[in-house]
């Protein structure tokens, strides 16, 4: 709680330095957050398109692709019917729910810049992992570290 005290008192003596200017500083500030928003979005987003494409199937779910063609005429319903590919889904939703608790720990103690820094390495760590993906595991570890930014990034908007 010192830590989070202290950069409160040095941003008040410094407060004075930005009243009525836009500064580099302050557009850096609100390209990054918005930014941020954006990655949430796009990761919440952007899994129901994926698991659906036919690549992604092929590569990662062959089984599912292979009913997928043989039930073309069929409604999405039971095509999707994969216990892993649940997980690949909802790991991302779950990670970022449990990890909002440590978010707020983290958070109290270091304050927000703690917070948006630990959301950040996870975010950078997520994309990595899911660009490099050679397998399911790698996917949803991708996916974890994903969620623990969101869980993160949603504690430092707060």
């Amino acid at each position: 709680m010192a830590g989070g005290v202290l950069a409160d008192e040095g941003a008040l003596k410094r407060a004075h330095l930005y009243e009525h200017r836009i500064t580099a500083y302050f557009i850096f500030a609100c390209i990054v957050g918005s930014l941020g928003g954006s990655l949430f979005g796009y990761d919440l987003g952007v899994s129901g398109g994926v698991t659906s494409m036919d690549d992604f199937l092929i590569e990662f779910f062959p089984g599912i692709y292979k009913r997928k063609q043989n039930h073309m005429h069929e409604t999405d319903y039971c095509k999707y019917d994969n216990q892993i590919l649940t997980l690949f889904t909802s790991s991302l939703y779950f990670a970022g729910l449990i990890s909002t608790f440590g978010a707020s720990h983290v958070t109290r103690i270091y304050g927000r810049r703690g917070s948006i820094l630990v959301g950040s390495v996870s975010f950078f760590l997520g994309g990595v992992a899911n660009a490099a993906a050679k397998n399911i595991l790698m996917l949803i570890l991708g996916r974890i570290f994903l969620g623990i930014g969101i869980g993160f990034g949603n504690q430092a908007n707060l």
